[in-house]
């Protein structure tokens, strides 16, 4: 295509104010899986990826819990690419291959300048920083890895996406906290919607079981403490919740415009119909007690997808198992909602997967739109009482079958500072098996 023809379909593209967002790839590695089937299949089971971390350095701490990735994302990688690249950069490129493969995309379909990346972390690599000061401090600067700096940055991962799709218009790396993963879907779709990309490869990836971010989150009190049955230890919405387990991995999602993905003949999984943003302005760490930043984000997504709080079926939570954050999300699903009785069903995935920070909104959305896909629900592990005042209806016991009709779903998510994004998928008309078969 030569550069009068890509102007043409740019310009045509802004046009066309109608501008639909479909998802034609998913990629993932967590603690259930080391791909999109092998956790999808784990959480239909209400499985646990959560277990006590037992590395070395763990030896001079209190017992730790974590939820440590299926696999060595490595593994696959050429030695120097695994000299040259993060933890969370090993993840993001593991998942966006997956994803990228699964979108059916090659040279001859995703033209490089019309493809853009949208990869985000809420902490960068703190690993690769922290080793490289303790390479300064006891063995002196020259002994510093080289590769240090590129490591330990924010678009660390977002860059090796992007030299693994050879993604021409632009890398972008989003930091919000425990949403960036969800904001960069949120920015993925103003691309496309802008008519400056055709295809965004978008997510989050994140490694945060290093002994200084746990300590952190131990000093908080924002950490479970049932670290003889850590199976049960993250329990969202349950009225025993202690805290949070913290997780690792990536989920990364392909987006296209509709125009791009049919003229191609690709499978779409879902519509991104709408997106919401908004901030507390409350506190750099506790949410705002009635949720009412995060209704204003789900509120702007269902007008942003033109659909009605009566149309969503599914709410895909923030859940993190903390008391302040579930009441106050509880809160914001009522005020939106209505009460149990009336409102969508709830699904927490952390649950099982724990809290992978900056990746997690990505690797729940990518849940989401498959519950749409196949028309089931995975259950809430640990969930057994409600804390008496919130009235949601949080799937436990097993997976929720939904009906024809219920093809709409919220994603929420919330970060320290007070940042809220939710977004809203609106699923096939012709659902797939139901089997939780990726095939």
């Amino acid at each position: 295509m030569n550069t009068r023809q890509e102007n043409t379909r740019q310009e045509n593209a802004r046009q066309d104010g109608g501008t639909k967002v479909v998802v034609t790839g998913l990629g993932e590695i967590t603690p259930l899986g080391e791909n999109v089937a092998g956790t999808w299949d784990a959480m239909l089971r209400g499985e646990s990826g959560l277990g006590l971390l037992d590395e070395s350095w763990t030896r001079d701490l209190p017992p730790l819990l974590g939820g440590r990735a299926a696999v060595d994302p490595g593994l696959g990688l050429e030695h120097r690419q695994r000299r040259r690249m993060s933890r969370s950069a090993q993840f993001a490129v593991k998942a966006a291959a997956e994803a990228w493969a699964d979108a059916g995309l090659d040279e001859a379909t995703a033209v490089p300048h019309r493809v853009a990346v949208v990869v985000s972390a809420a902490l960068g690599d703190m690993t690769s920083i922290i080793d490289g000061w303790e390479a300064l401090k006891t063995r002196g600067w020259r002994r510093v890895p080289p590769m240090t700096v590129p490591m330990s940055m924010g678009n660390g991962s977002a860059a090796a996406v992007a030299l693994l799709v050879n993604a021409r218009l632009g890398v972008h790396a989003t930091v919000n906290a425990c949403s960036s993963g969800t904001q960069a879907l949120v920015t993925a779709v103003e691309l496309i919607r802008a008519g400056d990309a055709d295809i965004v490869v978008a997510g989050g990836a994140e490694a945060p079981l290093h002994p200084l971010v746990l300590s952190s989150f131990a000093a908080m009190r924002a950490l479970s403490q049932r670290v003889d049955d850590p199976a049960s230890a993250c329990r969202p919405y349950d009225a025993d919740r202690d805290g949070m387990v913290l997780g690792e991995g990536a989920g990364i999602l392909v987006l296209e415009s509709e125009r791009h993905a049919r003229e191609r003949g690709a499978r779409i999984y879902a519509e991104l119909a709408g997106v919401g943003i908004s901030s507390d302005a409350y506190h750099i760490v506790q949410p705002e007690p009635n949720g009412t930043g995060t209704v204003a984000a789900v509120r702007t997504s269902l007008a942003d997808a033109g659909v009605t709080p009566a149309d969503v079926a599914l709410f895909n939570a923030n859940g993190t198992a903390t008391g302040p954050g579930d009441a106050s999300e509880a809160r914001a699903v009522r005020a939106v909602f209505g009460d149990a009785e009336q409102g969508p069903a709830l699904t927490a995935n952390k649950s099982m997967t724990g809290h992978s920070l900056g990746a997690a909104g990505a690797i729940e959305s990518i849940t989401t739109i498959l519950s749409l896909y196949h028309g089931l629900v995975p259950p809430t592990r640990n969930f057994t009482r409600l804390d008496e005042g919130l009235s949601v209806d949080v799937v436990h016991g097993g997976p929720l079958k939904l009906g024809p009709e219920q093809n709409v779903a919220v994603k929420n998510s919330a970060g320290f500072g007070g940042h809220n994004v939710a977004l809203t998928f609106r699923g096939p008309v012709d659902r797939a098996d139901g089997e939780g078969d990726m095939t």
